[in-house]
């Protein structure tokens, strides 16, 4: 007897279905066919000790299953859920017409009850689109699984509930999410809020400049003056999600199994990594690629503490992602595509002993120690940082002060507002959406100077001796500045701010 059975592979963020074929003939045999990886293979284990755990029973026949397409590689141990159904018809103990019109997916254990599986988002997206009528799997992941409407998704606990439904006996509902609520909850309490920060007026503009152009940004200063601090707080001024970039990110999540019981992301990723992370880890890869931080960080920020500590290739590789926005890793059958559009939010000490240029603590750093620290971050990494802002310690007076600074909350109406006029400008452009997107054509067109606000920046590059890269730099950043006052065009004082934000471009720092 030959019976189909469908469940699903995740390649990269999206899925492809695969037709599970459960062949039984006289004789005694297991063959399972189809490109199936070491987890997969051990499945026929968990599936004899989960049905004999459950009153039922291995055939003793010759069973071949084939995973079709059989020229796709097939990996992890999700397809348990769908072979044991497969083989429990094919061995006429149990009847379900009806199975082929549902994708079944989970990992057995020796009791039959279910364990979490990863991709269920993109899996869920593929069953509506092929016009599936519903999707069983664990519990565990059914909240992401049901963002999806007009598929009935099913969250099981065991094999018996699955068996249960197809028999008729049982109440298995379908989950149903609202999307729309579960992505609008209130974002007005955010767990780490600029209101915290006490001083540091100047760096909290910054920031705020940073996060209405999307700019990226290096935060230099001794230990202790609150670069990770500020950082962190940093998502909380971003402007809310979209329900599209809501569904972007969740997905990522979803493929790396990071979501844990959690429907629809709405808050923005913040990642940090530690400095001792290897290339694959920062931008995804792997026998069997999976995503890295970059891409867990999409939609969001990617904070790197103590910049010059990374290794300087594990930095290099980051420069082609934070160019186009997404990261494709390939192997000889197969490449797979992850989204990369992130905040860099980096931070460093100045010197190797964090004091260099403050005058009040000694500088026990030789020049050879300054320029071999300082060396570690090449001038093609510092070419897509936008903004560098020197962080000072925060006096006494200000940590005592009991008024309430200004609110995250407070601070994002104003970064969404200038946000919502770079949406306008770039509306009928593809892959443009902020002012730190911009090209050299869109910065001449969108950035035009009068005669005082040329003569201003000339003389600036002139007497501080900006490097060339600092332009277009310098013209992106006032830009946003304007955005934020909502002013048409960049006038002088526009410029005037932005050319504060270059420290590491003058004399002293990298040259």
């Amino acid at each position: 007897m030959l019976v189909k059975v469908y469940g699903s592979a995740v390649f990269g963020v999206e899925a492809t279905t695969i037709t599970v074929e459960v062949h039984m003939d006289k004789g005694i045999g297991y063959h399972l066919v189809g490109l199936p990886d070491n987890a997969i293979k051990e499945s026929s284990y968990r599936i004899a000790a989960a049905l004999k755990n459950n009153g039922l029973s291995l055939p003793g026949k010759k069973i071949t299953i084939n995973m079709a397409p059989a020229d796709l590689r097939k990996e992890g141990s999700a397809y348990d859920l769908t072979l044991a159904m497969g083989i429990l018809i094919a061995s006429d103990q149990i009847k379900a017409p009806e199975i082929e019109q549902y994708i079944i997916m989970g990992e057995l254990s020796l009791d039959g009850s279910l364990q979490p599986i990863r991709g269920a988002l993109p899996i869920a997206i593929k069953a509506k689109e092929e016009g599936y009528k519903g999707f069983f799997l664990p519990i565990q992941n059914v909240k992401e699984a049901a963002i999806v409407a007009g598929l009935d998704v099913y969250g099981v606990e065991n094999l018996q509930d699955v068996i249960n439904f197809f028999a008729g006996k049982g109440t298995l509902e379908p989950t149903i999410i609202d999307t729309r609520a579960e992505f609008y909850k209130t974002l007005d309490f955010p767990e780490f809020d600029f209101s915290d920060v006490r001083g540091q007026e100047s760096i909290k503009r910054c920031m705020e400049i940073a996060a209405a152009g999307g700019h990226n940004i290096i935060l230099i200063g001794p230990p202790g003056a609150g670069k990770t601090m500020l950082a962190k707080r940093l998502p909380s001024i971003l402007p809310p999600m979209t329900l599209r970039e809501a569904l972007e990110t969740t997905k990522i999540h979803s493929v790396a199994g990071k979501l844990k019981e959690v429907g629809l992301m709405n808050q923005r990723p913040f990642r940090s990594p530690h400095h001792t992370i290897s290339n694959v880890a920062l931008v995804g890869g792997g026998s069997y690629p999976q995503p890295g931080e970059i891409s867990m960080a999409h939609n969001g920020v990617l904070f790197l503490d103590e910049l010059p500590e990374f290794k300087r290739d594990v930095l290099e590789v980051m420069r082609q992602p934070l160019e186009d926005r997404e990261v494709t890793i390939s192997r000889a059958k197969f490449t797979v595509t992850y989204p990369s559009s992130f905040m860099l939010v980096a931070s460093m000490n100045p010197s190797p002993s964090g004091f260099f240029n403050d005058p009040g603590m000694p500088n026990t750093s030789s020049p050879h120690e300054m320029q071999r620290y300082l060396s570690k971050i090449s001038g093609p990494l510092l070419d897509r940082i936008d903004i560098h802002i020197e962080v000072t310690p925060v006096p006494f007076e200000k940590l005592a002060d009991d008024r309430k600074a200004e609110s995250s909350v407070e601070i994002r109406k104003r970064v969404t507002a200038a946000r919502e006029i770079q949406t306008k400008r770039f509306e009928e452009m593809e892959n443009i959406h902020y002012n730190a997107q911009m090209s050299s054509k869109l910065i001449r067109e969108y950035c035009a100077l009068d005669d005082q606000s040329k003569e201003l920046l000339r003389t600036a590059m002139e007497r501080l001796n900006l490097s060339a890269r600092a332009y277009d730099r310098i013209l992106k950043v006032a830009r946003t500045i304007a955005d934020l006052d909502a002013a048409p065009i960049v006038i002088s004082q526009h410029i005037s701010e932005a050319i504060q934000y270059r420290s590491l471009d003058r004399d002293g720092w990298l040259g």
